[in-house]
């Protein structure tokens, strides 16, 4: 990437294993968790539980509802008639999105140093004011700041330590946790485009930003709750090793520690992140732009709400019902419910155009999140699959960030496309082929022959069973001091 000559192999593991003083050297301190500790599996964890609820469902209920915002904020600049309008609106959902994951393994490096609580509530109250300023302007522009990159920034701050943190307070009822978080978490999401649209028609676009600010508000203190209990002794471990060493060389190592891209090495992993990247350069289009298009396809005004509420509730159980599919396909051919979802997902967009009845466009919209739903849920156990327990962090990490371009550029590219053609069915089109041509490449994946180092050096029965814990749990996210402090 930079050009610079590699480091010979194993250098950095033995300058690790040593400590240079002078002329002595003397071992590293370990760098592990304490041994033997047990999460609490309750008590105030409940209140971190109904935290990361709050938390997933305030994000994820107002970015979804997009299409909502999207139709109000158009209807705002009826005066002033743009040729480009549809591009120029899309942009304002399409940051704000991206900016969730494009800053995801910066809020990595946060999270470990100054950890869930102080990384969480910033993030909301970044997102609080992004939503509050949005409320004073009626420009696009503004807007592109306040809403697209303020609020989607606090968004990313926000979300990933309240995933991290749950590994804290439970594990033997990790299932029963996660479950409740998506469950709660689907509730905001089928909710909030029926508030959404009954309050902007009310109250109008401003008053609804200041509306919604409340929800991150209230997160800034329900974020002071994740307090991490979890011992982990690496990451004082790690200043310890570099304590003695040039400013050039503690710079240098936590580079590799904080932006190692070993993962991109491996075959599998980048021909997935590749495939995954693609795949959602379509993937926020419909959300965008569905409200609108039945609005002009349909003529309909009063029930077009319903279409998100559908998505959200078949995203949530496509999300429970794809953990025991996952569960019961061994290794690399979980990668094939990706391939299906993503093949489906693609079909379903481009037979919107040929929609005739509004009932039709409900049944596409409730396959489609239950496709969203079985994509999403199988992240992690594939990034475990491919890289291994120890680098499962940084490998959803990086395939988060990579997601962020496409997934931001998607909505634009297809208001350019519908104010040059004058045509929404453009749109589904246009959405409906990166989903196919993803799960084309995603076909490929299994049939690539990787080695599998990380599988020789563990014990497949215990390890692997606690690797799966650590996963569900979120603690393969970036941030989890476990894992960081292992890689």
């Amino acid at each position: 990437m930079s050009g610079a000559a590699p480091e010979p192999e194993g250098a950095e593991e033995a300058g690790d294993r040593l400590l240079q003083t002078g002329g002595a050297t003397r071992p590293a301190p370990p760098e592990r968790p304490a041994d033997g500790f047990q999460p609490p599996e309750g008590g105030f964890g409940w209140i971190v539980v109904f935290a990361a609820t709050w938390c997933n469902g305030s994000i994820f209920g107002i970015q979804n509802s997009i299409g909502i915002l999207y139709v109000l904020l158009q209807s705002e600049l009826q005066g002033a008639p743009d040729p480009a309008l549809e591009f120029k609106t899309a942009w304002v959902g399409a940051l704000s999105m991206g900016m969730i994951f494009l800053f995801s393994p910066v809020v990595s490096i946060f999270t470990d140093w100054i950890g869930c609580r102080v990384t969480s509530s910033a993030g909301a109250a970044v997102a609080f004011l992004g939503l509050l300023f949005s409320s004073f302007t009626k420009s696009l522009e503004v807007r592109y700041f306040t809403y697209g990159i303020l609020f989607g920034c606090g968004c990313s701050f926000a979300f990933q330590p309240s995933l991290v943190i749950l590994g804290h307070y439970f594990k033997r009822r990790l299932g029963l946790v996660n479950g409740i978080v998506t469950s709660g978490s689907c509730i905001f999401s089928i909710s909030f485009p029926f508030i959404m649209k009954k309050l902007g028609k009310i109250i109008g676009v401003a008053h609804l930003f200041q509306v919604l600010s409340v929800f991150m508000f209230i997160q800034i203190f329900l974020s002071l709750a994740f307090k991490p209990i979890l011992p982990s002794l690496g990451h004082n471990a790690e200043m310890e090793k570099i304590a003695f060493r040039s400013k050039k060389q503690k710079c240098m190592a936590l580079i590799r520690k904080y932006f190692s891209l070993q993962v991109f090495k491996r075959k599998t992993y980048l021909v997935w992140a590749s495939g995954i990247a693609i795949t959602v350069l379509g993937y926020f289009v419909p959300y965008s732009y569905l409200i609108k298009y039945v609005k002009h396809r349909f003529k309909e005004d009063s029930r077009d709400w319903v279409l998100l509420v559908c998505m959200g509730v078949m995203s949530g159980l496509g999300r429970l019902v794809s953990g025991p599919v996952g569960d019961c396909i061994p290794g690399l051919k979980k990668i094939y419910v990706q391939v299906v979802s993503f093949a489906l997902m693609g079909i379903l967009c481009m037979l919107m155009p040929l929609c005739r009845v509004f009932e039709n466009v409900i049944v596409i919209c409730l396959f489609l999140g239950l496709c969203d739903g079985m994509f999403i849920s199988l992240m992690a156990p594939i990034a475990f699959e491919l890289v291994g327990p120890m680098q499962a962090s940084q490998a959803i990490g990086w395939v988060l960030g990579v997601m962020a371009i496409p997934m931001t550029a998607g909505p634009p590219i297809a208001g350019l496309l519908h104010d040059s053609f004058t045509n929404f069915d453009v749109i589904f089109y246009f959405a409906g082929v990166p989903p196919i041509l993803g799960a084309l490449i995603l076909f490929f994946v299994p049939l690539i022959p990787q080695q599998e180092p990380w599988r020789q050096q563990t014990d497949l029965g215990k390890d692997k069973t606690q690797a799966l814990e650590l996963i569900m749990n979120g603690e393969v996210l970036p941030g989890s001091p476990v894992t960081d402090s292992c890689l």
